[in-house]
């Protein structure tokens, strides 16, 4: 069970979140604590023609499971784009290794695994995208 100052905290990120300011990633896994983490970009002013901007079209959707000390990544790209992604593991222990995965390419409709491990307890995994080189 979850203390009480860690939903006070949540329900705060969230407003913070939903207004647009951009919060660190790293803060929002510790609030949180959740195993896959979307960030949203900060929001601006409506443009002009009083439309809603189309959502970005690019990043491979990714889901986390943790089992002990070992991580997995499961990611599917539904777009066109082409994306590079990377699975972050922050380990618990100060003296155990955290690790980053080489990029991965997920092309269109593309599907990839990846994990990675702790010697002891995870504190946080993160999954990262980003386009390819030249586009």
């Amino acid at each position: 069970m979850r203390p009480r100052r860690s939903r006070a905290v949540s329900l705060l990120l969230t407003s913070v979140v939903l207004s647009g300011l951009p919060v660190p990633a790293t803060t929002a896994q510790a609030v949180t604590g959740a195993h896959v983490l979307t960030t949203a970009k900060a929001g601006g002013a409506a443009p002009p023609s009083g439309r809603t901007p189309e959502p970005e079209r690019f990043g491979a959707e990714c889901r986390t499971m943790i089992d002990g000390s070992r991580v997995s990544a499961f990611c599917h790209n539904p777009y066109p784009e082409t994306d590079l992604v990377r699975l972050h593991v922050e380990c618990d222990r100060w003296w155990d290794i955290d690790g980053d995965s080489a990029p991965v390419v997920i092309g269109p409709a593309g599907y990839a695994e990846l994990s990675d491990r702790c010697w002891k307890e995870i504190r946080a995994v993160w999954i990262s995208h980003q386009p390819p080189e030249g586009t």
